[in-house]
C-alpha cells in the first residue's frame, strides 16, 4: 500500500477530486483500492498564481498562499494512474504548481466499531 500526498492550489482541488472519482480508482466507500481521501487546508510559500491568491501571514511573517493538501491511500498498482490524474488535473500553467509525494505504508490497522 502507498500514501499519496499532493499540495495543490485551491483553484484546482475540486477538479482533481472530480477527476479522481470519475477515474473509478477512488470510491466513496473506500473498501478496495483508493481510500481515506482527505483534503486539508494548508498555508504554503509557493508562488501565487495571481495577486488575489497571496496573503500575508502574521504568524509566519511571510507572504503565503492558501492551498490544499490532498491525501489518499491506495494499492501499489494504482499509484501511477492516480499520480497521473493528479498531476494532469492540478496544473496551473506555472513552472512549479505543487508537489506530489508517494510513500510506503508499513502497516495499516482497521479501527473496528464497538459491536464487532
Amino acid at each position: 500500500m502507498k500514501e499519496i500526498k499532493a499540495y495543490i492550489h485551491n483553484n484546482r482541488i475540486a477538479d482533481v477530486i472530480r477527476a479522481l472519482k470519475r477515474s473509478g480508482l477512488c470510491h466513496a466507500g473506500g473498501t478496495a483500492g483508493c481510500r481515506n481521501l482527505a483534503v486539508v487546508p494548508v498555508q504554503s510559500l509557493l508562488k501565487a498564481v495571481d495577486a488575489k491568491e497571496q496573503h500575508y501571514s502574521i504568524e509566519l511573517g511571510e507572504a503565503v498562499i492558501h492551498e490544499s493538501k490532498l491525501e489518499l491511500i491506495c494499492e501499489d498498482h494504482q499509484v501511477d494512474g492516480l499520480v497521473s490524474i493528479i498531476e494532469r488535473t492540478a496544473r496551473t500553467g506555472q513552472a512549479e504548481a505543487g508537489w506530489i509525494y508517494v510513500t510506503d505504508i508499513v502497516q495499516a490497522i482497521l479501527i473496528k466499531g464497538m459491536h464487532e
